[in-house]
């Protein structure tokens, strides 16, 4: 696989459709309402000797991001906090009972909202209440990840954080430039982001990764390079770059943003075309989907070995793993089947004080459906699948079985992004950046999801 990637705007303006961003196959659009929570219990208590993934959604924050589209709760109160918990701690329980104690946990992550909403002792709490019912695993390869506001650390939530185990952390950074930060109500100055990253490191965190975010207010090519200047200078293992999306009938607080100072299509295509080729200088691999590490960072080391995955949590190395979701609005994937938590904070907390799984939507894979699971994920991980390999896996011809899927990349076959052989399909380095479109191809649901609201890929 090539580290470089082929910038041609003219080919990307032509294939840059919205679409799914595909951490799941099916696509969370797909899942259905839960009559009940029968079957995700039936899923947890299944003997399985697959290890765990924990996700602990906490959506608190202090502040409002107007570009903001996540499940969250913003609120001064912190008292809220400790009621969260309450129920928190209660969904931990009704699940851990289900699940075999025997099951290792690789895997853990914090996510929001803003995590570091809670206290360093509502953190202790949280991580001794998990320990003491799940199997922790403390060694080189576990992966325990927080994503942190740099405006919410207290002088030492990074030295307890890293006491309790957490190895990985991620910094919302967005944009240095102090005119975007104020038109997206997240002022941030560079010398806070500079201080969080030096700590972090002293500490001993493995990786560190930082988000970014274009297309955002008054970005230019200009002041967007200047922002990776400076980010290049601090070094994260990882990057990501987001697309911003401005659906204001979707998330109200994208309301607040003005629409006419949002740079063009144009613009907004050459700025992330800068940063990936300053990154590219920078020494920086291009994972996928936005993402980029440093070529000894564990993403990077797993791309090249052909055991990188996909997930909820986008690009990871513990793809083998159950992943179990705790909190409003977060998802589970165990086995081949989908759940997602009630996403209102009244329903779930509801659904917990009767003593049943707050479960609200719910889908069970197919074969098709893992099919082209497999084919998705390969290609959004390493850019190629093997039809033997499909063969042997699903007991079919799959290249006969594929073959309505494969007559679709014909136009891009053409245009050089794609090749498909009697062997394989793979995407070629000028397509790197429109595997998503590539991945739309295999997708069964994708006519039925024209009318709903994707992102564009770019």
């Amino acid at each position: 696989m090539s580290q470089h990637l082929t910038w041609d705007p003219l080919m990307i303006q032509r294939y840059n459709r919205a679409g799914p961003r595909y951490t799941s196959y099916p696509t969370a659009v797909e899942f259905t309402p839960a009559t009940s929570d029968a079957c995700e219990r039936s899923a947890l208590a299944a003997d399985s000797d697959k290890p765990l993934s924990l996700y602990f959604h906490i959506p608190f924050c202090r502040h409002v991001c107007y570009y903001c589209g996540c499940n969250k709760i913003v609120t001064k109160h912190r008292d809220r906090a400790e009621a969260y918990l309450a129920e928190l701690y209660r969904e931990i329980d009704l699940k851990a009972a289900l699940v075999d104690r025997s099951r290792p946990v690789e895997q853990l992550h914090l996510g929001g909202g803003t995590p570091t909403y809670l206290s360093d002792d509502q953190l202790r709490q949280l991580m001794t209440y998990v320990r003491q019912r799940f199997s922790l695993q403390d060694n080189e390869s576990s992966d325990f990840s927080i994503e942190i506001d740099p405006r919410e650390l207290g002088p030492d939530t990074l030295k307890t954080l890293r006491d309790l185990g957490f190895n990985r952390v991620s910094f919302g950074v967005q944009d240095l430039n102090e005119r975007v930060q104020i038109a997206v109500n997240r002022v941030q100055p560079e010398e806070m982001i500079e201080a969080v990253m030096r700590d972090a490191r002293a500490l001993g965190f493995r990786s560190i990764n930082i988000d970014l975010i274009y297309g955002l207010p008054h970005q230019t090519r200009s002041t967007f390079a200047e922002t990776l200047e400076r980010i290049i200078d601090m070094r994260p293992d990882r990057l990501s770059i987001f697309n911003y999306a401005h659906l204001p009938e979707r998330f109200m607080p994208q309301r607040r943003i003005n629409s006419e100072d949002l740079p063009d299509a144009p613009e907004k295509l050459a700025i992330f075309g800068t940063a990936i080729t300053r990154l590219d200088q920078a020494g920086y691999q291009y994972i996928g989907m936005d993402h980029f590490a440093l070529p000894d960072d564990e993403l990077a080391i797993a791309q090249q070995k052909g055991k990188l995955h996909r997930n909820f949590q986008g690009y990871t190395t513990h793809g083998n793993c159950d992943l179990i979701g705790f909190g409003v609005s977060s998802i589970s994937q165990i086995g081949s089947s989908f759940f997602q938590n009630q996403t209102d904070l009244g329903n779930w907390g509801e659904q917990l004080n009767k003593g049943l799984l707050p479960t609200m939507r719910q889908v069970s894979s197919t074969t098709d459906d893992l099919i082209r699971k497999t084919v998705i994920m390969s290609l959004l991980c390493h850019l190629t699948v093997k039809f033997d390999d499909l063969n042997t896996l699903f007991a079919i011809d799959s290249r006969s079985y594929l073959s309505r899927s494969t007559e679709q990349l014909r136009e891009m076959e053409k245009d050089g992004l794609v090749t498909v052989t009697s062997e394989a399909i793979s995407v070629t380095n000028a397509g790197r950046l429109m595997v998503r479109q590539v991945c739309m191809a295999f997708d069964a649901y994708r006519d039925e999801n024209e009318t709903r609201r994707f992102s564009k890929a770019i």
